[in-house]
């Protein structure tokens, strides 16, 4: 074909060698297009080969047309190839003249179930084990976060952190007094009063309760079988709820699990309905272990508690440096050095507590016996008073719960 074309043919499909990628049993149509310059009986023949291989004529289609320049010639050679067996895949090679052009068919690889079903299954399976830890380690991890960041209720004036109402049975004191009590007071270090007297007597609570209460950060109710007897839990326990929420914020009671089951009482209903108001904690056979949730969920519900070192009074007065001796829990405290600073509590640099001075006489100070003495310095020695010139200048707007104590006589 040398001979016959002055200017070689020029195979302008494909531009590079393609790689097709088809599935077995398909079928594909191989295109192979050539340009040259008809400048006189020159016409290339295309020819096909499979890996090395010639392929007979009869196996292709070609088509010739002219282009716009009546000079310039279009051949296109079309390749039919059904890929039936393993065998049909290959190099095909498309020639004309010196000029050649190659398709590569390799098998497609059927897209294979096991990656994506193992892909979901690994999903699935994180969920779970995320579903898992949330479930097991929700309250701990707010437990941490509450002790850590939570907000700090101290200087509000209140003697204990829970007011525990509880019926006056056998079962109920035994719960309160040797579960409750040790658990809260011993391993967490709260303060708690207890009482197994009716708080609501006649539906309005008393100056007692309303007393004891306000000196008390939460309220728990144990609300035992015996408890759901009383009078006003069975008339009017809707009044009831009311008057305790306002005397406490968010009161918790605690129901165990038959009676939260099996009674149906309409006090565990009204509870059910207003879990948003009150905190429902449920007494189970699983929560006498001290890492349950319900020792959780109850220290949840409860004040956060500060850690503090070995120190003399209420800890929650000593961060404010309030050295009020009506809140005074150890008479050694009286014997204190006095604050360094000069805008202290009391503004004092020296001894709170003081005896008089002695007395000055304008003559010779008599010499009394040696008895006498003695008796007049221990008198003033036992003489302690306080020195009360400045008190008026402390600060006691953070307390709310200063008592003023009078004698029968002020009354």
């Amino acid at each position: 074909m040398a001979g016959f074309c002055s200017v070689p043919p020029e195979i302008i499909f494909p531009a590079a060698n393609e790689t097709l990628e088809l599935a077995l049993g398909s079928q594909v149509a191989l295109n192979c297009t050539a340009r040259w310059t008809a400048d006189g009986p020159c016409e290339p023949a295309p020819a096909w080969a499979k890996d090395g291989r010639w392929l007979d004529g009869e196996s292709s289609r070609d088509t010739v047309w002219t282009g716009r320049n009546a000079s310039e010639r279009f051949l296109a050679s079309l390749l039919h190839v059904n890929l039936s067996r393993e065998a049909d895949f290959g190099v095909f090679a498309c020639w004309f003249g010196n000029a050649t052009a190659t398709f590569t068919l390799r098998r497609e690889e059927a897209a294979g179930h096991v990656s994506a079903v193992l892909a979901a299954l690994a999903v699935l399976g994180l969920l779970v084990l995320l579903a898992a830890l949330y479930v097991k380690c929700r309250l701990s991890v707010l437990l941490w976060y509450r002790n850590r960041y939570g907000e700090l209720e101290m200087n509000d004036g209140k003697l204990y952190d829970a007011y525990v109402s509880h019926a006056n049975a056998p079962d109920d004191r035994k719960f309160v007094h040797f579960i409750v009590k040790p658990q809260l007071e011993n391993r967490h270090g709260y303060k708690l009063f207890l009482d197994d007297k009716t708080i609501l007597p006649n539906s309005e609570p008393s100056a007692d309760l309303i007393m004891n209460v306000s000196r008390c950060r939460r309220l728990i109710v144990v609300l035992s079988v015996a408890y759901l007897e009383q009078d006003w839990c069975n008339s009017n326990f809707r009044e009831g709820l009311w008057r305790l929420l306002e005397l406490s914020k968010k009161p918790i009671f605690i129901v165990f699990e038959s009676q939260y089951r099996d009674i149906a009482h309409p006090a565990i209903s009204l509870l059910k309905q207003h879990r948003s108001a009150v905190t429902l904690l449920v007494w189970r056979a699983s929560s006498m272990t001290p890492s349950s949730d319900f020792w959780k969920e109850l220290c949840l519900a409860l004040p956060r508690k500060v850690a503090f070192g070995a120190t003399v009074g209420d800890p929650q007065t000593q961060l404010q440096e309030d050295k009020d001796p009506m809140l005074i829990l150890h008479s050694s405290y009286l014997e204190s050095r006095g604050d360094p600073h000069p805008d202290g509590d009391l503004g004092l640099r020296g001894s709170l507590f003081r005896g008089p001075p002695p007395p000055r006489m304008s003559g010779a100070p008599a010499v009394p016996a040696a008895g006498a003495l003695e008796d007049v310095q221990l008198r003033d020695s036992q003489r302690q008073e306080i020195d009360v010139s400045d008190l008026g200048s402390r600060n006691y707007g953070a307390r709310t719960d200063f008592y003023c104590l009078v004698t029968e006589d002020d009354i």
